[in-house]
């Protein structure tokens, strides 16, 4: 800790900003340090301030412990990082020991301070000499006593400095990671310090992994979005809740029961085993369909957000039409050098927690023969009036009330516009046709692999119980939603996703050959010769990929992406892990790849799957 001599004195810290430098020269230009070239311009002129955030500061944890370190919190505008962070207290100013900041909206910092010694002070947020927010604090002998209500008492309501800060933590939390990060469970996320601003806020050890008492997340996918906004919800004293939902049926979206927050009682009275204990609830009471309420119900948890920066912000969640959800993390801008990304996290059901980006492969989205409504949504604010919780209306979730806007785009959307108004948000300039197959095809080679993994699994459970047989569930719509050891080692969801993936490389050539203009390419020639040439780079890259999987003999058989996209009607049937490993990844009959084959799915289950094989034709999922 370092004490500044005068008061007077305006501390102006050296901000480390990890990827974001804005510069003068030949009018403003923005560059992201995101490739080998240390100036690379990103393309999107409002990518610092696609809107407007609130500035928002508070102290981690609220009450610091005398000697203790603590943390300041700030999020919001650009204008954030190139401000000064000032503490002030009875024996003078202060400035922090380490420091860490976003780069992406809204942006944000993290202020590690030595601890102080005890009284009160106040933490301030200046550009220049404006304050951007300011927040007082009390350091005290003893951590701060949480008050008793419910789950956990609420402090406060959601509002536009609150979503402000949940973004940002969302973005904290997964910064830096990649289509390669997985971890085992959420609370492995959130024990991390470095990731979560959060860590132990509340001054119980709750992330310490090596405390006896805490938090514990393992959810799946449907779970996944709720678990992290009941976190942050918890660690700041804000309401959360969720609703008991029925799963609607075709022509009916899920309905909306029983709502369930924070302030229910409980007979726990440690607070992390009592949040514990609410999580517990959050995984019986929410499904695969309650992320798919309809657009128009302000009971529902979700409300359906406009296609937009602001609406497409960290901790946004994407519903797909099956019951997957992802919660979006990180916008990677559009640069001279690099495609825009935009990343997600998920949850499996063994409770793995992966990073995904956004393309066909990953986030699937049709508004034909599904149930409910699927889309991109928000988690409706709760408010906190005279001691009561209630939902905000549709009408009050605006951009101007500091909201990601409502809104109904979304709603039949046809499935080309949807992926195109996406796509233009993430890449806004015309991308070279040949870099944008390029990222296709590494796309799925990358969902090829996560395949070998799950193929793996399957054949070492196999393996560990000779002669045993997976019961598969008799209807489609079971083989795609069930649980259990069928659950565990079936690909039925994973291989349709790798067919659209596979149908979304294949048709490439096509679709930028009748319509070039929507494409920047480095040489010229009619539809027909367009279409030649992206066709021969897609045979040559997919030839220079590979994979590699175990047969059933121990050895290793290498299978280049060229030799899957041959073998894809194979892969409308390779979901079965009663099947050899040769089998699920499409050896042909009598080949040598497949004499090493020492199992197969039983005669009925064969003739079941058979039945099934229409959706996966089709690429499409039952109805769930």
């Amino acid at each position: 800790m370092e004490k500044l001599k005068s008061h007077n004195h305006i501390l102006l810290f050296s901000i480390f900003v990890v990827a974001v430098l804005t510069i003068s020269c030949d009018g403003h230009q923005t560059y992201y340090k995101g490739s080998s070239d240390s100036k690379d311009q990103v393309l999107d002129e409002t990518w610092n301030e696609p809107w407007e955030a609130p500035a928002t500061i508070i102290v981690v944890p609220s009450q610091p412990v005398d000697g203790q370190d603590f943390r300041l919190v700030a999020a919001g505008p650009y204008s954030i990082l190139q401000s000064t962070v000032l503490i002030e207290g009875p024996s003078g100013r202060f400035k922090a020991r380490l420091n860490n900041s976003g780069n992406e909206m809204p942006f944000w910092r993290v202020e590690t301070f030595d601890g102080l010694p005890e009284g009160d002070y106040k933490a301030i947020l200046l550009e220049g000499e404006t304050a951007l927010a300011a927040v007082e604090f009390n350091v005290a002998k003893q951590p701060l006593t949480l008050p008793k209500g419910g789950f956990w008492k609420t402090l406060r309501g959601w509002d536009s400095a609150t979503e402000t800060l949940y973004s940002a933590w969302i973005n904290a939390l997964f910064m830096g990671s990649d289509e390669q990060t997985s971890w085992t469970s959420l609370h492995e996320v959130t024990q991390n310090k470095e990731r979560n601003f959060l860590y132990n806020a509340l001054s119980l050890q709750e992330d310490d992994s090596t405390a006896k008492i805490k938090v514990i997340m393992e959810p799946d996918c449907a779970d996944n979005p709720y678990f992290l906004r009941a976190y942050f919800a918890w660690k700041l004293g804000l309401p959360f809740g969720y609703h008991i939902s029925d799963r609607g049926y075709l022509g009916k979206s899920p309905s909306t029961g029983k709502w369930v927050t924070n302030e229910s009682s409980t007979s726990k009275t440690n607070p992390v085993l009592a949040f514990n204990s609410f999580m517990r609830m959050v995984m019986d009471g929410v499904h695969s369909g309650t992320a798919r309420a309809s657009f128009i119900n302000e009971n529902a948890d979700y409300y359906p957000v406009e296609l937009s920066r602001h609406g497409l912000q960290p901790g946004t969640v994407f519903a797909d039409p099956y019951g997957h959800t992802f919660t979006l993390v990180s916008w990677i801008p559009q640069t001279k050098a690099n495609a825009g990304k935009l990343l997600a996290t998920d949850a499996q059901p063994d409770g793995t927690i992966a990073i995904k980006r956004f393309w066909k492969g990953n986030f699937l989205f049709t508004t034909h023969e599904v149930i409910g409504e699927p889309g991109f949504k928000a988690f409706r604010p709760i408010a906190f009036e005279n001691g009561k919780l209630q939902m905000l209306k549709n009408t009050e979730l605006s951009s101007e009330a500091g909201f990601a806007p409502f809104s109904m785009v979304q709603q039949k959307m046809d499935q080309e516009a949807f992926y195109s108004a996406v796509e233009k948000l993430i890449n806004p300039q015309p991308r070279d046709a040949e870099a944008q197959l390029g990222d296709l095809i590494n796309a799925l080679h990358e969902q090829s692999l996560v395949r070998v993994k799950s193929v793996a699994n399957g054949e070492a459970y196999m393996q560990a119980h000779p002669g045993a047989v997976v019961p598969m569930p008799s209807s489609a719509k079971g083989v795609f939603q069930t649980l259990g050891l069928w659950e565990d080692y079936s690909t039925p969801n994973r291989d349709l996703r790798l067919l659209i993936a596979m149908d979304a490389v294949m048709s490439f050539p096509e679709k930028v050959a009748s319509n070039p203009s929507e494409y920047k390419l480095s040489f010229s020639g009619s539809g027909a010769e367009i279409k030649q040439k992206l066709q021969k780079l897609l045979e040559q890259k997919a030839n220079a990929l590979t994979i590699t999987y175990t047969r059933s003999d121990g050895n290793q058989q290498k299978l280049s992406l060229a030799d899957l996209l041959k073998r894809r009607d194979a892969f409308e049937i390779g979901y079965n892990p009663n099947d050899c490993a040769e089998i699920r990844w499409g050896a042909p009959e009598n080949s040598d790849e497949r004499a090493s084959c020492k199992r197969k799915a039983p005669p009925y289950q064969q003739k079941n799957m058979e039945k099934v094989r229409e959706w996966f034709s089709k690429r499409l999922h039952p109805p769930t």
